[in-house]
């Protein structure tokens, strides 16, 4: 995970659901509001209607108060992605999020990953890789995943996930609603072990 920059997957971004995280980016000393779609230690995909030019420098603000710097890397419709000028501790960027809200309202952002997964249908496993993940949802690429409106359960080493729906494909692109929110005792150590396999 702390490798991967949040890149763009083609028009993916604009099938998946949010709610997403609010937050700012600043450009020139001029704040503008954005949502936050995707995010890594190394970058962020934020959702706004700002057309800076590639190269150019920025500042997101996360809804913690965590202000990033970095330069834009790719710019997409309704999208922008951001390389941080340097790598963030996304396991501290959770447990910050998780203190500023109340407990009935909880969420977490969605963050970019890379690895394997097993996709569940019927009797039927199929291999996966897990791209991105949050509370609500996760996306996936396969060459064999089920169509819209299929009920599924994800398999994912070290991490207990809920059953959920395809919502969207797109080639061997596919988006699942879980049935249940992950919660944030889950999803945690699961980073962390992530981030901790991804370093050695």
């Amino acid at each position: 995970m702390g490798d991967q920059l949040p890149w763009p997957d083609s028009s993916s971004f604009l099938l998946e659901k949010g709610p997403f995280d609010r937050a700012a980016i600043y450009h020139s000393g001029v704040r503008r509001d954005c949502e936050i779609r995707k995010i890594s230690a190394l970058g962020v995909t934020v959702g706004s209607d700002f057309e800076p030019a590639l190269g150019e420098k920025v500042a997101v603000e996360l809804a913690t108060g965590q202000r990033a710097s970095g330069k834009i890397a790719w710019t997409s419709q309704s999208a922008i992605g951001v390389r941080f000028d340097d790598s963030i501790d996304v396991i501290a960027l959770l447990n910050r999020k998780l203190v500023s809200q109340a407990p009935e309202r909880r969420t977490m952002p969605r963050l970019e990953v890379r690895c394997a997964a097993h996709v569940k249908c019927g009797e039927h496993f199929s291999p996966a890789v897990l791209r991105n993940i949050s509370a609500r949802g996760l996306q996936l690429e396969g060459d064999e995943l089920p169509p819209i409106g299929t009920f599924v359960s994800v398999f994912v080493e070290g991490l207990n996930m809920p059953s959920g729906e395809i919502m969207w494909r797109q080639e061997k692109l596919a988006g699942i609603e879980l049935f249940e929110e992950l919660s944030w005792t889950s999803i945690i150590p699961w980073v962390r072990a992530v981030l901790k396999k991804g370093g050695n």
